[in-house]
Order: C-alpha cells, then sequence, then structure tokens
C-alpha cells in the first residue's frame, strides 16, 4: 500500500520542472503573439485609416480637387509613377549626400573634441547655433550666396542632419567607464590607442542613435531646402512636385508625392534601425535578447 501511495503522489522535482514547462510554453506563445501582433497591429491600423478616409469622401461627396479616396491616390501614383520617381531620386541623391557628409563631419569633429577640450570648448558652441536656427531662415541666403541649387540644397540638409551625429558621438566618447580608461592609461596605451580601442567602440550605440534620428531630418532639410528653391522657379525634387501641383490644383499629385515623402522616411529609419541592430545584437544590451 505505501509504495502504490508513493507511486501516485508526485515528486517535488517533478512538480517544479513541470511548473516550469509551463511557462516556459507560457512565454514563448507570448514571445510568438509579440512578433504576430508588431506586424499585424499596424497594417490593421493603417486599413482603418484607409478605409476611414474612402468613407468620409464617399459619404460626403467630396470632390476630387478637395480631398482625394485613396483610390484616386494610387491611381495617379501609378500613372504619374515616371515623374514622382524622378522626383524621388534626387530627393533621395540630395538626401544621402547630406547624410553621408554629416556622418562624417560629425564623427570627424566628435574625435577632435574627444582629444581636446579645448577644441570642445572653442566650437561646440557654434554647433548649437546651427541647430536651433531654423533651417527655413537661412535657406534663403544659402540660395542668394551659393551659385550651384544641387549645392545650396546639399548644405541645407548637411545642416540639419549634422548636430545629431556630432552630439551623439560626442556623448558617447565622453561616456566610456572611468575604470576602463585607468586601466588602459595603466598599461601605457596612447590617447589614439585608447579612441582606437576602447573609446570608438564604446560610443558606437550612442552614434546609431544619432544616425537613425539624422537620416529622418536629412530628408526633412532637403524637401525643406526644395521648397524654398521651388519658389525660386527652380527644383525637381518632390518638393517642387508638390508645390507645381499645388499651383495647378492636382491635389491628387500632392497626396501621391506626400505619400512617397513618407514612405521614403519610413524606409531610412527602418534601414538605419536595421544597422543598428545588425552592429548591436552580439554585444550590446540595447540589443540582447532576454532570456528571462
Amino acid at each position: 500500500m505505501t509504495a502504490e501511495i508513493d507511486r501516485e503522489t508526485p515528486k517535488p522535482a517533478t512538480m517544479v520542472e513541470g511548473i516550469l514547462d509551463e511557462r516556459e510554453m507560457r512565454k514563448a506563445r507570448r514571445e510568438k503573439v509579440d512578433r504576430i501582433a508588431k506586424f499585424v497591429l499596424p497594417v490593421l491600423v493603417m486599413a482603418l485609416t484607409v478605409l476611414a478616409w474612402y468613407l468620409v469622401v464617399k459619404i460626403n461627396n467630396i470632390q476630387h480637387y478637395i480631398l482625394p479616396g485613396p483610390g484616386l491616390v494610387f491611381e495617379t501614383l501609378v500613372k504619374d509613377y515616371k515623374v514622382l520617381f524622378d522626383a524621388l531620386q534626387i530627393t533621395l541623391l540630395i538626401t544621402f549626400a547630406a547624410l553621408g557628409i554629416a556622418v562624417v563631419g560629425g564623427v570627424g569633429l566628435a574625435v577632435l573634441f574627444a582629444q581636446s577640450k579645448w577644441v570642445e570648448m572653442s566650437f561646440f558652441p557654434y554647433a548649437i547655433i546651427m541647430q536651433v536656427t531654423p533651417v527655413i531662415v537661412v535657406a534663403p541666403l544659402i540660395f542668394i550666396y551659393v551659385s550651384s541649387k544641387i549645392v545650396g540644397l546639399l548644405i541645407c540638409a548637411w545642416i540639419v542632419a549634422f548636430f545629431p551625429i556630432l552630439s551623439n558621438t560626442t556623448l558617447g566618447l565622453n561616456s566610456v567607464d572611468h575604470n576602463l580608461r585607468n586601466l588602459f592609461e595603466l598599461y601605457g596605451a596612447s590617447r589614439w590607442q585608447t579612441l582606437l580601442y576602447l573609446r570608438l567602440p564604446a560610443s558606437l550605440p550612442y552614434f546609431l542613435g544619432g544616425l537613425r534620428i539624422a537620416g529622418g531630418l536629412a530628408l526633412i532639410g532637403a524637401i525643406v531646402a526644395e521648397f524654398v528653391a521651388g519658389t525660386g522657379g527652380v527644383g525637381s525634387g518632390l518638393a517642387f512636385t508638390i508645390l507645381e501641383a499645388s499651383y495647378r490644383l492636382n491635389i491628387p499629385l500632392m497626396f501621391a508625392a506626400i505619400l512617397l515623402i513618407s514612405a521614403t522616411g519610413i524606409a531610412i529609419f527602418a534601414a538605419t534601425t536595421l544597422v543598428s541592430h545588425l552592429l548591436l545584437r552580439k554585444w550590446h544590451e540595447s540589443a540582447l535578447k532576454r532570456e528571462n
């Protein structure tokens, strides 16, 4: 009888293992639901928004020159794809060129700041002035003094994208653990060795955070600069397409151009986020997967 009771009574270790297995199963189900919801929920919200847009236009019988329906916008996007995508190429050229120059200049100046406090104290205030001054204010002056309109557009976009790279990278270079810096000094590492093997790798997450911000700002700067240049009759990017469409009351074309600008901004953010994940996923806390 005692042996039968022992066989029927669950062992404590078995009970604990069963509880842990159940928790692991619940956790796996939650993670699966979260992964699915991460993609399904934004699509669902977008679908509901487009449906509401369609119903508002349809029910109120709004004319297309006031508010076009989503179907007409998509039709315009397909019909005028050559005009729109030629304009998109110009905008992308300005955006990525400005972002590239901002990365090179921002990281280079941040390194100088990290190596010399005198350089940082001398030039960082002027970088702040560049950031807090609205680009739309200085853009007309830039187009007056710069003969090439493409160069003017590039300068405007660079001004907007430069500061996040500089400030975030500078913060990262100055946020290195002092104990690690003391260890490098103890072993006789030079300033450049400390920079190369300690401070630059440690500042990478900060730089990538600034890059995500600067990518969107470079696009904004390019669009704003195109608006300013377009008012003078010069420009061929998406912003100038919007201006030209507004003069002709071609509202569907305006919406199509705005849709392309939004999609471009999302693509830039997604690309910079992917780069950040690929570079940090194996060692940085922000990208490591939690095990509990």
